[in-house]
C-alpha cells in the first residue's frame, strides 16, 4: 500500500510526538465525501444513499456524511439512533434495521418519529403495532425478506439459508396479509439485503432484478402497491487485496437505471445502505513495532496493538493493505533483528495465538523496531468492531485529520 505524503507525514508526526500513544487510528474524510458526491451524481434520481453507521459511528464520519448531502443514516440500535441525532440528522432521515429490536428500542423509534422501521418478524410487527396503538400513532415500516436466492462472489451472504434476518420469502408471501392488517403500521415496501462485499456490479444487479420480481409478485397477489419503497441494503465491495478489481459504480448505476425503466418503477423510491464502501478508505490503523525476532526461521513482528484494536483481518480471514512508516529510532541493542525483503507474521501484544494484524503472513520490504506498522482501509469496522478492553490494554486514540 502506498500512503499519500500527507498521511505518511501525519502518522510520522503523531508517532514522534507520542501524543496519541503507541497505537492510533488516523481518519481523513475526503475519500468518504468524494464517494458520496460520486454516488449522488451517478445513481438514478430516486435512489437515496443512507450511511450504514455500524461501519464507523465516530461523530466525524456522521458529520461528514451529513455535510456531503447524504440522504440519511441507517441505524441498528437505539445507541446509534441517539448518536445520529446528536450529529445533526433529523428523525425523518433515520431508518432502523436489524433483528432483535427490544421493546424499548421500538418505543424510542415510534416516539421519536423516525422515517422507517424495518420489520424482521411477525413478533416484531405485533410488538411495534401494540406500542404505536398505545401511543396513538402510526409507524411506516419496511418488511425485511430473507430471499430464496444468493449473490455469488460475496464476502458474506445474508440470504438463501436459515437466518435470523428477515422473514423467509416463502413465509413472507403467505403471511404478508397478517402484517397489512395491523392498523398502526403502514407497509411502505421491502428490504432485501442479500450480501456484503460484492466486487462484481453485475452480481448485485442480478440481486436487484430478483427483488423487482418479488415486488411484482407482491403487487399481483394483493392487488395493491405495497412496494413504494425498495431497500437493497448495501453490498458494494472494497478491494482489500489490491487486485485492481474495484466495484464499478458506473456499471451498477447504468444497470439499475435500466432495470427501473424495464419494470416501470420510475415512481418508486429506492434505498442503498452503504457503510464499508463509504468509510473504509478514510481510515488507517497504526501501531508501533515493539519487537522483531526469528522463530523457526520465520520473522515475527510484534506490535504494541493487535486484534483487540483492529479485529477485522483475523475475524474475516482477509488481509488488508499494509505499509511501514520508518521512524528511525535508535536500536535497543546493536544486534537487534529487522525485516528486509522477507515474509513475516504480524502480531500484537495479546496472550493468544489468534492475535494478528494480518490474516496471513506478508512480505515486508524493510521494518525496524520503533517503526509504525500501518493497516489501510481501516475506516470501516475497525475501532468499534474490536474487543478493545481485552487484557485491559490502553485503547487506541482516534485522530481526525482536518
Amino acid at each position: 500500500m502506498r500512503l499519500s505524503s500527507n498521511i505518511e507525514k501525519v502518522i510520522r508526526d503523531i508517532a514522534a510526538s507520542g501524543s496519541s500513544g503507541r497505537s492510533f487510528y488516523v481518519y481523513e474524510l475526503t475519500p468518504m465525501v468524494s464517494k458520496i458526491a460520486g454516488l449522488r451524481s451517478a445513481l438514478p434520481e430516486r435512489v437515496e444513499i443512507f450511511y450504514a453507521m455500524k461501519a464507523n459511528p465516530h461523530p466525524a464520519f456522521l458529520r461528514a456524511a451529513l455535510d456531503a448531502g447524504i440522504g440519511g443514516v441507517e441505524i441498528a440500535s437505539i445507541g446509534e439512533g441517539k448518536k445520529a441525532i446528536e450529529a445533526g440528522f433529523s428523525p425523518k432521515q433515520i431508518v432502523f434495521t436489524g433483528p432483535g429490536k427490544s421493546p424499548e428500542e421500538l418505543r424510542w423509534a415510534a416516539t421519536t418519529g423516525i422515517r422507517l422501521v424495518h420489520i424482521e418478524s411477525l413478533t416484531e410487527a405485533h410488538r411495534l403495532n401494540s406500542i404505536c396503538s398505545e401511543l396513538g400513532t402510526t409507524q411506516n415500516i419496511l418488511i425485511r425478506v430473507n430471499p430464496n436466492f444468493q449473490v455469488h462472489g460475496a464476502q458474506a451472504t445474508f440470504s438463501g439459508d436459515s437466518s435470523k434476518f428477515g422473514i423467509d420469502q416463502n413465509q413472507f408471501l403467505d403471511k404478508l396479509h397478517l402484517i397489512i392488517a395491523l392498523s398502526n403500521l403502514s407497509v411502505q415496501g421491502l428490504h432485501v439485503y442479500s450480501a456484503s462485499g460484492v466486487l462484481v456490479a453485475s452480481d448485485l444487479l442480478e440481486n436487484c432484478r430478483r427483488v423487482f420480481e418479488l415486488a411484482s409478485v407482491v403487487s399481483e397477489r394483493h392487488h395493491v402497491d405495497l412496494c413504494k419503497v425498495i431497500d437493497f441494503g448495501g453490498g458494494f465491495g472494497i478491494d482489500y487485496l489490491e487486485t485492481g478489481a474495484d466495484f464499478s459504480l458506473p456499471e451498477y448505476a447504468s444497470g439499475l437505471k435500466a432495470l427501473i425503466a424495464r419494470y416501470g418503477y420510475e415512481d418508486r423510491q429506492f434505498v442503498l445502505e452503504l457503510g464499508r464502501y463509504l468509510a473504509a478508505d478514510s481510515g488507517w490503523y497504526c501501531s508501533e513495532i515493539l519487537d522483531i525476532k526469528s522463530s523457526l526461521g520465520v520473522k515475527q513482528v510484534v506490535c504494541q496493538g493487535g486484534s483487540h484494536h483492529f479485529r477485522r483481518p483475523v475475524a474475516l480471514k482477509i488481509n488488508h493493505p499494509t505499509s511501514i512508516v520508518s521512524i528511525g529510532r535508535p536500536p535497543v541493542f546493536e544486534e537487534q533483528e529487522e525485516v528486509v525483503d522477507e515474509e513475516a507474521f504480524i502480531g500484537g501484544a495479546l496472550c493468544n495465538s489468534a492475535d494478528k494484524l494480518t490474516a496471513e503472513p506478508i512480505v515486508i520490504q524493510h521494518a525496524r523496531i520503533g517503526d509504525i506498522f500501518v493497516v489501510g482501509l481501516a475506516g470501516a469496522y475497525g475501532y468499534s468492531m474490536s474487543h478493545l478492553d481485552f487484557l485491559s490494554h490502553e485503547r487506541p486514540e482516534e485522530v481526525v485529520v482536518p
